[in-house]
């Protein structure tokens, strides 16, 4: 199934993933090429919510951009195959050796604001990350480490206080707080 009919059978959890599934396909409807971030309005990337097998603890980054506690994710890139960027930045910005998807199938859908910054000395202007976000599962005994170059610290929490780590309000209410909510409203 191509990701254009994943997010186009995702049943929503909430509002704000009905509003954004709609904008998301219109999107993908556009004839931009969303995959690259060419494409400096917005780009498709892929986020992680990372999770220990007992769903107990999740996985986050201090994330050096945001200067904030984050899920881990990326860019597309050019990749079609959502899952395949997920869990090779959560490999790249933790550092674990082995984590796998909980399911193939969507976890959460979202359309993200990026302010405008600075990366390698180069401005990057305001744009949107058209983002999908699934589920990984992984050990919290395996080594973990920072990529120096994007994050500052990677670290285990229990999951509200992964919600009240992050220094963003609107990832803490929004984001981070629904998917905690969808790992006891939803069988995963």
């Amino acid at each position: 199934m191509t990701i254009y009919d994943q997010i186009r059978t995702y049943v929503p959890f909430n509002e704000q993933e009905a509003e954004d599934q709609k904008e998301l396909l219109k999107w993908l409807d556009s004839g931009l090429d969303i995959w690259s971030r060419e494409c400096r309005a917005g780009h498709m990337t892929a986020s992680a919510w990372i999770v220990s097998p007992d769903r107990k603890k999740v996985l986050m980054a201090y994330h050096k951009l945001y200067d904030s506690w984050s899920w881990l994710g990326g860019h597309a890139d050019g990749e079609h195959d959502l899952t395949r960027v997920a869990l090779k930045e959560v490999m790249e910005e933790s550092g674990l050796s082995d984590c796998r998807l909980v399911s193939d199938e969507i976890y959460s859908l979202e359309i993200l604001t990026v302010d405008g910054h600075e990366k390698k000395g180069v401005y990057v202007p305001s744009h949107l990350h058209l983002n999908v976000t699934y589920l990984i599962e992984a050990d919290p005994s395996l080594p973990i480490r920072p990529k120096p170059d994007e994050n500052k610290a990677v670290r285990w929490f229990e999951r509200d206080d992964a919600v009240s780590a992050s220094s963003e309000p609107w990832f803490r209410e929004r984001i981070y707080s629904k998917l905690n909510r969808k790992l006891t409203d939803r069988s995963q």
